[in-house]
């Protein structure tokens, strides 16, 4: 069976082969569609008048002899070419399907893909009875270029044939115009540029095929803008753009302005236009120059960093570029470094300063000449611009000099006073002046130096320390001043540094006051020794324990630390101890120490002291403990007697308060006045006149618009009462409406004088006679007092009674 199939494959193609080769004998073309053609096809075709088809070239392939079996054929189709913006009529036909199974069983086609039934459906449709394949409407490369269909060969809905693939290619029209990318198109080029060098490349599309002459764009230029030599040419093929021909200037004119043309069909077709702006950048074609070249100054002498002159220039490059940004040097008269130039911050000018100090008497007149550049090299040969500054030195008052500034010196800290340190001397380089130099100190922060004025020597004048807080380093500082006899004096400074030779002035001491150690098997305790003195004069250090402090302590020195370690001989009770310690140092000056030992209930070494409040405090006393120990007996003994005697002159004076004195009572009598006769008295005097006025009135009123706070009114959960009370006192204090109220009280305008009289015509009574304030003597002891003050027993004072030191209660 299968060598049957093969000789069915070779035979059909050996017979397309010799149809091709009788159409080319015939002078015919064949097919386009190359679908499978029939002798018949012209008459047989259905509705083919209708639609007014053309007829089809049909070829009728041979059969095999009787003896080879015939099987179904395999379509072969090629692709279908079709012309985009066809004019129709529509539907317009294309391609007939037809297979070869139509003979023997009735044949229906169907068509599906892209274009047919799915999306955008109904482009092309097929006669389900003839397969004559139609499009509908006209086709647009530029969105769809090609369709994939299949087609189905179908009996009563059944597959009769294998899908057959259909390529439909869209043959493109050009219907396109070229399209700038952009428009317009914006360039840079250098004035100096060379002849062909490329400034720029427009590009234009045209979406028609690009394999074809619809889409090959060709460009020109149509116009130069300003008009005159044709400074430009741009590639018809690449549209690029290049320079032509020299004479660009930025000076003169900065920007071109061109027009291009793009045409497609290779400069045929379709045109479309756009602008091409051309920018003509600096190069540094111009050399700055100065606006003066001739400049005469003057400065004082002595001083650095002065600014002297500001040279301005011009350039005709484009200001705030390289090309225009100036730089500056001084190229003669400035040998010994005396000047620098720089250039300020416009670029546009140089600053000329001075370097150093400059000198009246050496140099009194300076001849500078300067040249200008730019900062970006010259792109051709040419001429620098220079210019001449002629300065002036004025002479002036100038300091004296220390030489060497900074002068040092050695001496011991114990140096007697009045003692030479050391002797001074400043130079006035004012030679010509002849004038004379006077010294001071100037910052003598610790007050141990003296300084003749007009020798300059420096002595001693109080007792200098090394370890002092002045002395850094063994060094002590201090600045120096030395002036002129000037009118205008002027000062110049030196600094004199004394290093301090270290003496012995200084005994050691422990730095820690107390210690904590173990009872049991205790480690011993580190002691820091500690001596203000230079090496030399501190360690090693030797230190030994004092009278009975040997019995229950031993302590070690190390000669190469300077540590002692302290520990007991014997196991302690728990307690606080004192230990007297003396310490030497290298030249056996000794100070006598005492540390405090906490001895803790622990072993080894401590970690948490722990002291039972059984433990009996423990002392080794010494002579001094003993001696501080009286003393406080007997202040405590003294006190005791001092407060008894106290105690007994009080309870002496208290007696009398103790008794039981007789308590009367006040009775009070609705009596207001002295007798009757204060009823005669008309209080309607007092009036202010306003009983016929009551439109006056008191604005006592209280606010309507404030807030009132909010009060407590019962006690939270575990709250205590005070503080119960304490918020609502607080809260009482900010209320706005509770009384007295902040208000305006409002009274009339009494005028002048008064209608009553004066107030003292209002007596108690009317008789003269004194009051009796006897009675006052039975009220009990508490008014015995107010008695002899108001009854006739008591006596005036006599000032000539009261001896001196008598005290006189009044």
């Amino acid at each position: 069976m299968m060598r049957s199939s093969t000789i069915t494959r070779e035979f059909s193609i050996l017979c397309q082969i010799q149809c091709l080769a009788f159409l080319a004998a015939a002078g015919l073309a064949p097919c386009n569609n190359r679908i499978i053609c029939s002798k018949n096809e012209s008459k047989n075709l259905e509705n083919t008048a209708e639609m007014g088809l053309e007829q089809l070239l049909a070829v009728e392939f041979p059969h095999r002899s009787v003896s080879l079996t015939r099987i179904k054929r395999e379509w072969v189709v090629p692709t279908i070419n079709f012309p985009e913006n066809d004019r129709g009529p529509y539907p317009k036909y294309m391609v007939k399907i037809k297979s070869s199974n139509g003979e023997k069983m009735a044949i229906t086609y169907k068509i599906s893909g892209p274009g047919a039934d799915q999306p955008p459906e109904g482009i092309f449709t097929v006669d389900r009875r003839s397969g004559v394949l139609y499009v509908t409407q006209p086709l647009d490369r530029e969105k769809t270029a090609n369709y994939s269909l299949w087609a189905h060969a179908l009996n009563e809905g059944v597959k009769a044939e294998e899908p057959m693939e259909l390529i439909i290619n869209v043959i493109d029209q050009n219907d396109n115009v070229p399209k700038f990318t952009q428009n317009p198109f914006y360039g840079r080029v250098s004035e100096s540029a060379e002849i062909d060098d490329i400034i720029m490349k427009i590009t234009a599309v045209d979406k028609d095929d690009p394999q074809t002459s619809n889409a090959m764009i060709r460009y020109r230029m149509k116009a130069q803008m300003p008009q005159m030599l044709q400074l430009f040419a741009i590639n018809p093929v690449s549209g690029t753009i290049s320079v032509k021909a020299l004479g660009l200037d930025r000076e003169t004119h900065s920007q071109y302005k061109l027009i291009i043309e793009a045409a497609d069909m290779e400069g045929d077709g379709f045109v479309s236009t756009c602008t091409v702006i051309i920018s003509i950048t600096d190069s540094n074609d111009n050399a700055p120059e100065f606006t003066v070249t001739s400049i005469s100054t003057s400065i004082p002498e002595s001083e650095v960093g002065v600014e002297v002159v500001r040279i301005k220039v011009t350039d005709k490059d484009e200001l705030g570029s390289p090309n225009a940004n100036t730089r500056y040097s001084i190229i003669k008269g400035n040998e010994g470094g005396h000047f620098n130039i720089s250039t300020g911050s416009n670029k546009m000018e140089g600053i000329l300063k001075t370097a150093k100090e400059l000198d009246f008497e050496r140099i009194p007149v300076f001849f500078l000449l300067v040249v200008v550049t730019n900062e970006a090299p010259f792109s051709g040969s040419v001429l620098t611009s220079t210019a001449t500054v002629t300065i002036t030195v004025v002479d002036k008052n100038e300091p004296p000099v220390f030489s060497p500034a900074e002068i040092h010196v050695s001496i011991s800290e114990g140096a007697d006073i009045e003692s030479l340190v050391v002797d001074l001397r400043a130079k006035d380089p004012d030679t010509a002046r002849k004038q004379s130099v006077r010294y001071k100190l100037h910052n003598d922060t610790a007050g141990w130096l003296s300084m003749d004025k007009d020798t300059g020597s420096v002595t001693v004048k109080s007792r200098m320390d090394r370890e002092s807080n002045h002395v850094k380093d063994n060094k002590y500082t201090i600045l120096v001043l030395s002036y002129d006899n000037d009118a205008v004096p002027a000062t110049g400074t030196g600094t004199l540094v004394v290093t301090l030779l270290d003496v012995n002035d200084h005994r050691p001491v422990i730095r820690q006051r107390k210690v904590s150690l173990c009872n049991s098997d205790p480690l011993p305790t580190l002691l820091d020794i500690m001596d203000l003195d230079g090496a030399g004069h501190a360690g090693p250090f030797t230190v030994e324990l004092q009278g009975e402090h040997r019995i229950n302590w031993t302590v070690i020195t190390n000669s190469s630390s300077n540590v002692a370690a302290l520990a007991p001989k014997k196991e302690l009770s728990p307690g606080e101890y004192f230990v007297l310690m003396r310490i030497y140092d290298a030249d056996m000056l000794y100070q006598d120490s005492t540390l405090v030992v906490e001895i803790c209930q622990c072993q080894g070494a401590v970690s948490t002291c722990f002291i039972p409040r059984s433990a009996p405090r423990l002392r080794v006393p010494s002579l001094a403990t003993t001696v501080l120990g009286a003393i406080f007996g007997l202040l405590l003994l003294l006190l005791l007697l001092l407060l008894l005697l106290r105690r007994r002159r009080r309870s002496e004076k208290d007696v009398a308060l103790l008794e039981d004195v007789p308590r009367d009572n006040i009775f009070y009598y609705n009596e207001e006045g002295g007798g009757e006769d204060d009823q005669e008295y008309d209080l309607s005097l007092l009036h202010r006149g306003l009983d016929n006025r009551p439109q006056v009135f008191s604005t006592d009123v209280s606010p309507t618009v404030q807030s009132r706070p909010c009060y407590r009114l019962q006690l939270r959960a575990n709250e205590e009462i005070g503080k119960f009370i304490e918020d609502n006192i607080h809260a009482a204090d900010g209320d706005p409406t509770a009384p007295p109220y902040d208000s305006l009280l409002v009274f009339d305008y009494e005028g002048f004088g008064s209608e009553a009289s004066s107030l003292s015509s209002i007596n108690s009574s009317a008789s003269d006679e004194e009051q009796d304030f006897e009675s006052l003597a039975h009220w009990g002891p508490r008014f015995n007092r107010l008695a002899d003050l108001y009854t006739s027993k008591i006596e005036e004072d006599d000032d000539t009674e009261t001896l001196p030191g008598k005290t006189e209660w009044v």
